[in-house]
């Protein structure tokens, strides 16, 4: 067995070695390019705006969101805790109207 020579870098060190193909290393390599594919799709179908959405700006939906999350707030502090929100358009108002739900167990 010859001596290793000192101070060779990583990249000389391993010069000339080929690595044995292994099941484990075809495994290996077929779940990084899945990986690869994954992450390549994810990235070309990032979430769009709801197209029911289009022409709102983030801020306004922001305040729409918060007006919810106070009549949720509440119909909670009323005891008010099976519900649908029903909307409703009339002319050029738009009214959300939460309608408590029956219990059909409840007698």
């Amino acid at each position: 067995m010859s001596k290793i020579p000192k101070g060779l870098s990583d990249k000389d060190m391993l010069q000339g070695y080929v690595e044995q193909v292994t099941m484990e290393s075809q495994f290996m390599a077929a779940e990084e390019a899945e990986d690869k594919k994954r992450r390549a799709k994810a990235a070309l179908g990032k979430p769009e705006k709801n197209i029911a959405l289009t022409g709102f700006s983030d801020e306004l939906v922001e305040e729409l969101g918060r007006k919810l999350l106070e009549l949720k707030m509440e119909l909670f502090r009323e005891g008010v805790k099976n519900y649908t929100l029903k909307v409703k358009k009339d002319g050029h108002t738009i009214t959300i109207k939460p309608i408590e739900r029956k219990n059909k167990g409840a007698k």
